[in-house]
């Protein structure tokens, strides 16, 4: 009798919706089409909240960005929306349930982003443009809250930490295929380069630093002792397809951060101690301060643009006479430390640098690609912009967060008794340096591309640290 009753209720509700929406058809209202699927998602954060984040993650690469929805305000759909509704169903939990470990709450990491994001509202307060800041700060909140305090309590489980990863992967993989077909038939052409992954990304380098983000756990897949030979052989060939999409993306701060990477890999694994790598980065920075005017000369006596070969492309890195990608650097570069120079404790306010570096800008330091309508791009550094729009705090802050995930990271390496959960924290250690060294030219942050795997690596390294540190539990065990 019960059966009977569901069954007809489904009918009815079935031919209840088909009569509306042939309704709605006729009168040409169209939205209601999308009632289903909107209803889908608001039961997915109600009940299987880890399967919204999954679906977020999975539609990250291909999200686009529309630059002004009015007010001069741009969105990311789909990501944005539900990354929105994601941290308020997860917030209404945590208020409601009282229910959340506050070991991650506690956790050194946490408490550094939590003294980045009180910084961030106090300047947000004093901002230039308090409506800009807010935005800002809303949306690092939805990031954060979403893919790092979210994603610890779900990277518990084994599977969902790998599916997180390959969630991304996989879009990402597409991405790649459809800017490489686009490059193909341009000859793969090093200008075409910069612009033929629209619209799902705005340009070659934030393309190139997400691919490179995901390079070293692609190969650590290739060699994951629980996958069988043809998840191996599959990994592999995803490897080799990031490989030649980072190649071919003609992003040179991608290739070098992946140099980076591997240089710190090999310390980590040659055990050097923290008190060696400090003084080996004091004396570097000594030595560059000490000889700056030389090398400067030298730099200037680099010549070499970029180019569609190779070679010379990687020579032009350190073209700071001609290059006009390296030129506008170094503008946006000293349009922040001016603009710091103006207000060095609260900055200019969180997000305002696109619209207020202008007049900053001295003549002779402009370029061929130069702009005051701040459409190309911000302050070019993770680092430099934090300091131009939130004073010197505003960067001590972040470089905290980036302090605590190394101090935190790599003693864990050492201590973790599973081989594939010290695999996978080295792989995510790599891919934040990978990011890390990339932003010191470019900054993403402010981007959903960028923001769902940097602050879900963050995410694995509290995993491992709290889950895994003093015991032989695998994360695959953890309850």
């Amino acid at each position: 009798m019960l059966d009977s009753l569901k069954q007809k209720w489904v009918y009815g509700s079935g031919l209840a919706f088909i009569v509306l929406a042939a309704l709605f058809l006729y009168f040409e209202v169209l939205w209601f089409l999308a009632l289903p699927v909107a209803l889908l998602i608001v039961y997915l954060a109600l009940f299987r909240l880890h399967w919204l984040m999954l679906l977020i993650v999975f539609v990250t690469p291909v999200s686009i960005t529309i630059d002004n929805v009015g007010g001069g305000f741009g969105l990311t759909l789909p990501t944005d929306p539900l990354m929105f509704g994601a941290m308020l169903v997860f917030l209404f939990k945590v208020f409601y349930d009282h229910r959340y470990d506050m070991r991650i709450v506690k956790h050194p990491i946490s408490i550094a982003i939590f003294i980045n994001l009180i910084w961030m509202f106090l300047t947000s307060i004093t901002s230039e443009l308090p409506l800009v800041s807010f935005k800002f700060l809303i949306s690092r909140l939805w990031f954060v809250v979403t893919f790092y305090f979210i994603a610890v309590q779900m990277f518990r489980y084994r599977d969902l930490l790998i599916k997180y990863f390959w969630m991304y992967i996989i879009p990402m993989t597409f991405v790649i295929i459809y800017t490489m077909s686009r490059q193909y038939v341009r000859a793969f052409d090093e200008k075409a380069a910069h612009w033929v992954m629209a619209p799902f990304f705005n340009d070659h380098t934030s393309y190139g630093a997400l691919i490179a983000m995901f390079i070293p756990l692609l190969f650590n897949f290739m060699f994951d002792e629980k996958f069988k030979i043809d998840a191996k052989i599959i990994s592999g060939f995803f490897f080799f397809i990031f490989l030649i999409g980072l190649i071919m993306s003609y992003t040179r701060a991608a290739w070098v951060s992946v140099v980076a990477a591997i240089f710190l890999a090999i310390l980590i694994k040659l055990r050097i101690r923290w008190w060696v790598l400090s003084l080996m980065g004091v004396t570097l920075v000594a030595l560059v301060f000490s000889f700056q005017t030389t090398i400067l000369q030298e730099l200037e006596q680099n010549r070499q643009d970029s180019s569609g070969d190779l070679a010379e492309h990687v020579q032009s890195i350190t073209n700071v006479a001609t290059d006009a990608s390296n030129l506008e650097r170094i503008n946006r570069w000293k349009s922040a430390f001016r603009m710091f120079a103006e207000d060095p404790v609260m900055g200019k306010g969180p997000g305002t640098y696109a619209f207020l570096y202008a007049p900053y800008q001295h003549s002779s330091d402009l370029t061929i690609i130069s702009t005051n309508f701040g459409d190309l791009g911000t302050a070019h550094s993770e680092y430099f912009g934090p300091l131009a729009e939130q004073g010197v705090m505003g960067m001590v802050t972040f470089l905290l967060i980036v302090f605590m995930l190394y101090y935190t990271g790599i003693p864990l390496y050492y201590k973790l008794k599973h081989k594939r959960d010290r695999a996978i924290l080295m792989s995510v250690i790599l891919g934040l340096t990978t990011y890390l060294t990339h932003g010191v030219l470019n900054n993403f942050l402010d981007t959903d591309k960028a923001s769902v795997p940097f602050w879900g690596f963050l995410a694995v390294i509290v995993v491992m640290d709290l889950y895994c540190e003093k015991n032989e539990q695998s994360i695959e065990k953890a309850s």
